[in-house]
């Protein structure tokens, strides 16, 4: 029997319920801070924006970030809402400076959602605006007013401060990472040359643009000296590497777009069509896109993005009246590329030798490759070592956000997390024995591997990680001495040939208890011995305690929690100062005993349980 439809079925949400109802349609992912465009950075880029805006506009040239605990301030020194809409500015929906495109042109969002957004998924939410030497001040609770300031004199300097706390109702367990905040903090500093922003007592602030980008993040020697080009609302940067793959920061309006975009795609089609042009050649694009790094910043009017949270440009065109992003990227390339090549030999006949040696390496493995490919599609048909999600069912290879992969070691691992696994969007790859240790190996012999084969052929990495089908590559290994191992292996592998899945903030770390504590009443799991010592004090001393050795040993309906809502993923993170290569060396290199020292000191696994526990069980 069908249900009855009439009037009482039809809502009107009002905005905040909408947006708490519907989180995903404004920020994306909701997450707990272990990746990079989990919700509560997006809350926190969704207010920096505004003040970006005003930077822009020739307001204010500092910025001003605090994290403490869960609490973040921002504060700018730009015009300051006015004072009479300062509530309606962060609670009014379709409320903003941004629709008058005479004040903001060329602005980094469009849609006067962003700070409403960042109050209705907010425990606490603060705004506080000075001009005129007067300041108006209004405090919400999940987009609600809770408080509404009169305005009263002030000396304080003019421009705004937002003041919010991520509702934990939203955001479950969240806890913010300094190395994800430091990322985006950089970007607005080189893409705003003249910004200065603090953030808890660090300065970050750029000169030189998108080439300050490139000569942070390289790790090495680059192949030849930074290419920095600039043009009316373009910014280019490229050199070459010895990595493998090609690597790309894409920025459309200040904003990052990780996913790239039609501003990407041209770069990428254009930089082949300049090179050919003008050593009169005609190189094979792989060629001369290998080991390219790059990064590319336009200014568009009215962008269109594939999604609210801006990571992948739409737009075709560069304005309502502007060119195709295409011939306007081609234009610039083909006259500033071509005159820098000219201008400067040297580095003109390095990149010939790069683009000829990356030739000879490719005419080189097409044999292997081939072989790959073969082995590859009989393994899909015979062999089930990937079991795909429904997301990439009918040959789609889109990078959905919620898409992962577990890569798990042994048949008993990966038939528990095959059995209870979302799958839709989760998958399985089954390693069998230990990885090769791709240390100082060639991409050829890496090729030659079968399981290694197998495992790019799954990510669809074999040409690089702009065709990555899954946003999380996720290590699942027990934690023990051999699956520290292993996580090493599989680290090395994806540092030493696809560093980018690294650098991007695709490769995670599973997080599985080590400790199932529990009475007749409660179950604890426990992912440390001080989660552990904690439970044991909570429940008190008649508790059984089982300690779990690997994946294999955790029942699947007890697993369901571990790869479900309660999920805890490390991220796997290069430090700001590290060299990929001396990591490598470190990790995988001679130095055994090393090695080894650093695998037992960083396992999970504790010592056995103490004796003066005696109703306690160990398995």
């Amino acid at each position: 029997m069908s249900a009855e439809y009439t009037e009482d079925n039809i809502r009107t949400l009002d905005w905040q319920e909408h947006i708490r109802m519907r989180p995903g349609m404004y920020i994306g992912k909701l997450g707990d801070g272990n990746a990079a465009d989990d919700g509560i950075y997006i809350l926190i880029k969704e207010v920096i924006d505004n003040s970006i805006d005003e930077f822009v506009m020739g307001n204010g040239r500092n910025i001003d970030l605090s994290i403490r605990g869960n609490e973040v301030k921002v504060r700018d020194y730009g015009r300051g809402i006015p004072l009479g809409k300062v509530v309606d500015a962060v609670s009014k929906m379709n409320t903003g400076g941004k629709y008058d495109s005479k004040a903001f042109k060329k602005s980094v969002g469009l849609n006067g959602v962003g700070t409403k957004a960042v109050n209705a998924l907010s425990s606490y939410f603060k705004v506080d605006s000075v001009r005129d030497e007067k300041i108006k001040s209004a405090e919400f609770s999940r987009g609600n007013l809770t408080e509404e300031h009169k305005e009263e004199s002030t000396t304080t300097r003019k421009g705004t401060r937002v003041t919010f706390i991520p509702d934990e109702e939203i955001f479950k367990n969240y806890k913010f990472k300094f190395e994800f905040v430091d990322k985006m903090l950089w970007n607005y500093a080189y893409l705003n040359r003249g910004l200065v922003i603090n953030f808890n007592g660090e300065r970050y602030q750029s000169e030189n643009g998108l080439k300050d980008l490139l000569e942070r993040n390289i790790d090495e020697t680059p192949l030849y000296p930074v290419i920095h080009l600039e043009g009316e609302d373009i910014e280019v940067a490229i050199t070459h590497t010895h990595s493998y793959g090609e690597d790309y920061y894409s920025f459309v309006n200040g904003q990052y777009t990780p996913q790239g975009g039609t501003h990407q795609a041209a770069f990428r089609e254009t930089i082949v069509k300049v090179i050919r042009d003008h050593y009169g050649k005609t190189f094979d694009a792989q060629d001369v896109r290998t080991s390219i790094t790059a990064a590319i910043s336009v200014k568009v009017m009215e962008p269109v993005f594939e999604s609210q949270t801006k990571t992948k440009l739409g737009s075709q065109d560069v304005g309502p009246e502007g060119p195709s992003m295409r011939s306007f990227v081609n234009d610039f390339m083909s006259r500033s590329l071509d005159n820098y090549l000219h201008k400067n030999p040297e580095v003109a006949d390095k990149l010939l030798k790069k683009i000829q040696q990356s030739e000879r390496e490719r005419k080189e493995m097409a044999g292997v490759k081939k072989l790959a490919k073969d082995r590859a599609k009989k393994a899909n048909l015979h062999n089930k070592k990937l079991r795909d999600c429904r997301v990439h069912l009918g040959d789609k290879n889109d990078r959905h956000l919620e898409t992962s992969i577990f890569i798990c070691e042994g048949d008993s691992a990966s038939g528990s997390i095959t059995k209870i696994r979302d799958v839709n969007t989760q998958a399985v790859f089954s390693l069998k024995g230990k990885p090769l240790n791709t240390f100082g190996l060639t991409k050829k012999v890496v090729y030659e591997n079968e399981e290694f084969n197998l495992l790019q052929a799954a990510l669809n990495i074999e040409e690089g990680i702009e065709n990555l089908r899954y946003n999380k590559v996720v290590i699942a290994t027990d934690a023990d001495v051999d699956g520290m191992h292993i996580r090493l292996l599989l680290m090395t592998f994806f540092l030493q040939f696809f560093p980018e899945i690294v650098k991007q903030g695709h490769l995670f770390v599973l997080q599985t208890p080590l400790f199932r504590v529990r009475n007749k009443k409660e179950t604890i799991y426990c992912y440390s011995e001080e989660e552990r010592q904690a439970a044991v004090a909570k429940l008190g001393k008649a508790n059984e305690i089982t300690r779990f050795k690997g994946l294999g040993e955790i029942s699947p309906e007890e697993f369901k929690n571990f790869v479900g809502e309660d999920i805890r993923l490390d991220p796997v993170l290069i430090g700001k100062e590290a060299v990929v290569k001396d990591l490598l060396s470190f990790y995988m290199g001679k130095n055994t005993p090393d090695r080894q020292e650093f695998i037992i000191d960083n396992l999970k696994v504790e010592k056995d349980v103490v004796e003066d526990e005696p109703a306690e069980k160990v398995a």
